[in-house]
């Protein structure tokens, strides 16, 4: 009977921990259509013309998003004219966490000078189509044409969310340069740092 019982939880975990599992490298990436802070409904699709996209599961109150923000600003900034802009997605339950209501998303992108747009999953949809569990986390996203967008890099930013002149590994940036060069980015996964996702109850 135990052994039965200790089978039952392992297959139990397992299958917890396949749900939680990130878009696998090469998947294409599902579209999405969701509301900007702007008030204008923006799409993975109004991409089309661009090489790539970073799109970056976030939200306000997390020490860890806090912490990688400016790098976050700066990864845009570096490739958006380049042809891989990032956009920000918020999925987190705003019941759960106050902060992240639209009107704090709003102020916070304010307060932060966004460049780029900051989206609100408030039916929680896109995240579990990603296999997002954390934020900050990353998915970048190659355009392969004919409205396909394919995951070539997921994970975090770096190697030291706690000090951005410590980094010695730019994840992400090594990732975009990749892309760009039309390699294949090593590493394709990393471990996303950050605080889950709050989804509704």
């Amino acid at each position: 009977m135990m052994k039965q019982f200790l089978i039952l939880f392992v297959l139990v975990v397992s299958a917890l921990s396949l749900k939680a599992q990130p878009l696998a490298i090469g998947s294409v990436a599902p579209d999405f259509s969701l509301k900007n802070i702007d008030g204008t409904t923006v799409s993975l699709s109004d991409y089309a013309s661009e090489k790539g996209v970073m799109v970056i599961f976030s939200c306000n109150p997390c020490p860890y998003v806090q912490a990688y923000e400016d790098r976050m600003i700066a990864l845009h900034n570096e490739f958006a004219s380049q042809g891989v802009p990032v956009v920000l997605i918020n999925s987190n339950d705003p019941v759960q966490q106050p902060a992240d209501s639209f009107e704090e998303m709003k102020k916070r992108a304010a307060e932060k000078n966004y460049p780029f747009p900051y989206l609100v999953d408030e039916e929680q949809k896109v995240y579990p189509a990603y296999g997002a569990t954390r934020t900050p986390e990353i998915f970048l996203l190659e355009n392969k044409g004919d409205g396909k967008f394919v995951v070539v890099y997921t994970g975090t930013v770096d190697d030291n969310y706690q000090d951005a002149a410590a980094v010695t590994v730019p994840y992400a940036a090594n990732a975009v340069r990749a892309l760009l060069s039309g390699n294949k980015p090593d590493p394709a996964t990393t471990v996303a740092i950050g605080c889950g996702i709050k989804a509704k109850k």
